[in-house]
């Protein structure tokens, strides 16, 4: 099979590529970093004016229409340029979660989310956190096998730390008799599935651009730091450092985009290309802020540099819908057994 994106895919990847570098700048990242929220009602506006929110809203509900194919380049910029707005949340994760649930609750919440004008926060037994449940206008969670749809007025929401300002997890605890049930039995466990694979993979989209970025990064540094009266960039060393960062980013990318293409098909793989995928592009990516902070020296642990937007980044991302751990043992079970590991209450251990 040959995959290659269409010039319309990455035409659009360039349009927002250029919108996130001049809306989403270090300074605005950082600003944000000191809000209450995290958040930027504004930006989230900027947002849905290009589509993002609504990528994956279906065109009769006011979205774009498009799939996980064409939105991975666009999560893949996201990350690129420290964007901390709920896109995994609310366009990678509830808009194709409701879509799937039809009915009454898609019909009042995506054309929501495709005018920007509601945020979803989804939880998942593999998460013990919900991230943006702070800023959320409705919250999915799971409970005994069901899958609700809570108000966030119902609901006990405790924040929790993270040691990457722009990511804002929480607790959450709610009472079912106050909350809509969406679905339950298999129903539910095939909608909590899909939607970790769909999180696992736009985490690992953003993984790659995070992961870019701080090579970018490390090699502007390395041109201009002199020692001995040449750029450090012109070291062995170093060189050889940034530029095993680039194969392993390299090496993940595919994965990655495979891993899109398995999401869209429903492929009997899907969660073992999403685990893969995940698993290479957050190694890739926790490599790149190694050897990014390596290369910036003392300097680089210094709260001023910018630096600390995309490594702080890259170890979140590790953490997002499901760590290191748990695609490894899924990854894992599928090799050694051949079963394909696809319910969301698959968790195994060492």
């Amino acid at each position: 099979m040959e995959f290659i994106f269409d010039e319309d895919q990455l035409l659009l990847q360039r349009t927002v590529h250029d919108f996130l570098e001049s809306e989403v700048t270090p300074e605005v990242v950082r600003a944000l970093w000191e809000t209450e929220t995290g958040r930027s009602p504004e930006l989230w506006g900027k947002l849905a004016e290009i589509g993002l929110p609504g990528l994956l809203v279906p065109e009769a509900y006011g979205g774009m229409g498009m799939n996980e194919v064409d939105a991975v380049l666009l999560l893949e910029e996201a990350g690129r340029s420290g964007l901390a707005e709920p896109l995994v949340s609310t366009a990678a994760v509830a808009a194709p979660l409701l879509a799937e649930l039809a009915g009454e609750t898609a019909q009042e919440w995506l054309p929501k989310i495709a005018s920007g004008q509601a945020l979803v926060a989804v939880g998942h037994p593999v998460c013990p956190f919900v991230e943006d449940a702070h800023v959320a206008s409705l919250l999915i969670l799971p409970h005994d096998g069901a899958l609700f749809g809570v108000a966030p007025g119902t609901a006990r929401i405790t924040p929790q730390k993270s040691n990457d300002p722009g990511r804002r997890i929480a607790s959450v605890d709610f009472d079912e008799k106050s909350a809509r049930c969406l679905a339950e039995g298999d129903r539910a466990e095939a909608l909590l599935a899909a939607a970790l694979d769909r999180g696992a993979l736009a985490s690992a989209a953003a993984a790659l651009g995070a992961g870019d970025r701080l090579i970018s990064e490390a090699v502007a540094y390395t041109r201009q730091r002199k020692q001995f009266g040449q750029p450090i960039g012109a070291f062995q060393a170093v060189k050889h450092g940034l530029a095993n960062c680039k194969v392993k980013l390299e090496y993940a990318r595919p994965a990655v985009y495979r891993a899109a293409h398995s999401v869209v098909q429903n492929s009997p793989e899907r969660s073992l290309h999403v685990s893969m995928a995940k698993l290479l592009a957050c190694e890739a990516a926790g490599f790149a802020a190694k050897q990014a902070l390596q290369a910036h020296g003392a300097i680089g642990y210094t709260w001023e540099q910018d630096l600390h937007i995309w490594m702080r980044r890259a170890w979140s991302l590790e953490h997002a819908f499901g760590r290191n751990t748990f695609h490894h043992d899924r990854v894992r079970r599928a090799v050694l057994t051949g079963q394909l590991p696809l319910g969301p209450g698959t968790t195994f251990t060492n």
